[in-house]
């Protein structure tokens, strides 16, 4: 069995069961809902006892409970550019206002990154009377670049120069 093969299993299950993603994360718990449906869906791995509770709530083998614990091959299934109108947006959203966020990012931090690992997502729903919008909250931790070889009086590291 490959993985996606693993992904299409529970994704039939939650279907044929009438589950929704919430009441699936609030079975498995553990961690954040954005983590355990994106280990569900294969881009993300859960720690073992959480393996455990998703392989005995959709009645998983083994062999399954121990893929669903393997580091994933991640950003597979998604072409670039997206082709999914939904992630597309966020795509388009990086397009247009990445460069933007890159300089305000770099004048408030210095030379670095926002780590995508270290990193916490928060998705909400904010009624509206216009239409209820969706809420994300992004918090990644500033990773500034090493300058490696410097010499004595130079920073080791691309924090903010005042």
């Amino acid at each position: 069995m490959k993985r996606a093969d693993l992904t299409e299993k529970i994704l039939d299950i939650k279907r044929e069961k009438g589950w929704t993603w919430k009441y699936i994360t609030d079975e498995i718990g553990g961690m954040s809902p954005v983590l355990v449906v994106g280990a569900l869906l294969g881009q993300m791995k859960l720690v073992k006892p959480l393996a455990r509770k998703a392989a005995m709530l959709f009645g998983l083998s083994e062999v399954e409970e121990r893929m669903l614990n393997e580091i994933p091959y991640r950003g597979t299934g998604t072409p670039m550019p997206p082709t999914d109108p939904l992630i597309y947006r966020f795509y388009e959203m990086v397009m247009v206002n990445g460069p933007a966020w890159k300089a305000l990012i770099e004048e408030e931090f210095g030379d670095g990154i926002m780590s995508a690992i270290d990193f916490n997502i928060e998705i909400v729903r904010e009624p509206n009377p216009r239409g209820d919008r969706v809420n994300i909250t992004m918090s990644g931790k500033f990773l500034p670049y090493k300058y490696y070889g410097n010499e004595q009086g130079i920073p080791e590291y691309g924090y903010r120069e005042d």
